[in-house]
């Protein structure tokens, strides 16, 4: 059977309850012990923001990251160090950039109401990338931070407040390293002490996030981070003890072993298929996170492609955290928007099939995933069906099969054979992203 009875989930937060009110300790045994707070697996579908200084030249080669333009530059043969040389000079530095960084078209209220309308549940928004611009006024960080120069203002804070009052829940990404920081190349640990681990406390206190997502961690194990100290302090101390959310990014041996939820970027990561523990699948719109102008069209995903990207991560378990890159002005590209929009769409009819599920059964074709979620299967056609489709006899009793959205409901006809449950294929149109079928059962 796919179903957990509601007796062993009663166990289990009971256990989870308890484990929950006893300190944790500095080590990745009592930090790892942590169930991770139950509206991160429900909501399956967050907004990654990656936005700053590099949104203002906003240019990498096809198929790189453009927010490490800085890093790029240094390499004095490749593209972005051409490409900077004949639009801004080679005594153009960086760190230029910034006052360019103006945001004056930032309207996070408009902000706020996209990603309600797209159907995300969550927000994480870069307050600091690998170059170490601060979009909050970090007094560890004088000068380099959107309130010191460039905005003149706090964008996590202005963000943070226009997601939260419109019902979504809020996170930052933050990175643990600095490429150029002069104090990290020369005295890591000093830079942890005097400056990663009081930024990420300031953020936390300041801003009350509901997640914590870390990055920069490859260069350093978990003990010159201080990772476990600070989750200690987290889970036990601050104002979000029980309702904050991480990842897994904090040392170089931590993905896929340690921490909270598992990390995939692009595709790419330690998440096996079989795995029951939660788990995220990041990635932009195109092959940048940040906003890149030498992307086209072409290079973007479209929304029927997102919309079953979405729906794959949910029938393997994971939730899917999608990247807009921001303009320097403060504006999400309109091609960002649509795609968006057209998720949010889909979701209207079809959420019930995502939100809250869990994994269901695979069904042996490549053209239908499976979610669950109390008595109800949901089965996604992601594509053209070829062949009959079958449903394992063990699922239980069936009351009816119909297509979500339908009106009138469309039930369709289904019987018991020594195969399983044989389904009636609605009629596939080729426009259709995704077709979601509910399999009630008793």
């Amino acid at each position: 059977m796919i179903f957990v009875s509601s007796s062993a989930c009663l166990v289990c937060k009971m256990l989870c309850l308890l484990q929950a009110q006893s300190p944790f300790e500095t080590t990745w045994d009592s930090i790892d012990k942590r169930p991770i707070p139950e509206w991160f697996e429900e909501a399956k579908f967050g907004i990654f923001i990656h936005w700053g200084v590099y949104s203002v030249p906003a240019w990498g080669p096809k198929g790189k990251y453009a927010e490490w333009y800085w890093h790029d530059m240094q390499n004095h043969e490749g593209e972005t160090w051409k490409f900077h040389c004949k639009h801004y000079g080679e005594t153009f530095a960086y760190q230029d950039f910034a006052p360019l960084f103006k945001a004056e078209m930032f309207d996070p209220e408009h902000w706020a109401d996209i990603f309600v309308r797209s159907g995300a549940k969550y927000v994480v928004l870069t307050s600091k990338h690998h170059e170490g611009f601060c979009l909050w006024p970090s007094a560890e960080s004088w000068n380099w931070n959107s309130v010191d120069v460039g905005p003149h203002r706090d964008l996590c804070g202005d963000l943070s407040e226009a997601v939260k009052a419109r019902g979504l829940k809020m996170g930052f990404y933050y990175s643990l390293y600095e490429w150029f920081n002069p104090t990290y190349r020369t005295h890591v640990e000093r830079y942890v002490s005097e400056r990663m681990l009081p930024q990420l406390k300031d953020l936390v206190v300041r801003y009350e996030p509901d997640l914590v997502w870390t990055d920069g961690e490859w260069e350093h194990t978990s003990d010159v981070w201080r990772a476990t100290e600070f989750l200690a302090w987290l889970f036990n101390e601050s104002p979000v003890r029980e309702k904050v959310v991480v990842n897994d990014r904090w040392g170089k041996e931590c993905r896929g072993v340690h921490g909270g939820f598992y990390t995939t970027e692009y595709g790419h990561g330690n998440v096996q298929k079989d795995s029951d523990h939660p788990w995220e699948e990041c990635r932009g719109i195109g092959a940048s996170f940040g906003y890149n102008r030498n992307e086209t069209v072409d290079d973007y995903t479209t929304g029927k492609q997102l919309i079953r990207l979405l729906v794959d991560t949910a029938s393997r378990g994971g939730n899917l955290l999608l990247d807009i890159g921001p303009t320097a002005d403060g504006r999400i590209p309109e091609i960002m928007e649509q795609r968006l929009l057209e998720i949010g769409e889909w979701l209207r009819i079809n959420g019930e099939s995502i939100y809250g599920t869990k994994k269901g059964p695979e069904l042996g074709v490549p053209w239908a995933k499976t979610t669950t979620k109390a008595h109800r299967l949901y089965v996604h056609l992601v594509d053209k069906p070829t062949g009959r489709l079958v449903l394992p006899s063990d699922i239980g009793v069936i009351c009816s099969v119909y297509t979500l959205g339908s009106n009138p409901r469309d039930n369709l006809h289904y019987e018991k054979t020594p195969e399983g449950f044989v389904v009636a294929i609605p009629q596939w149109r080729d426009d259709e992203s995704v077709i979601v079928l509910c399999v009630e059962l008793q």
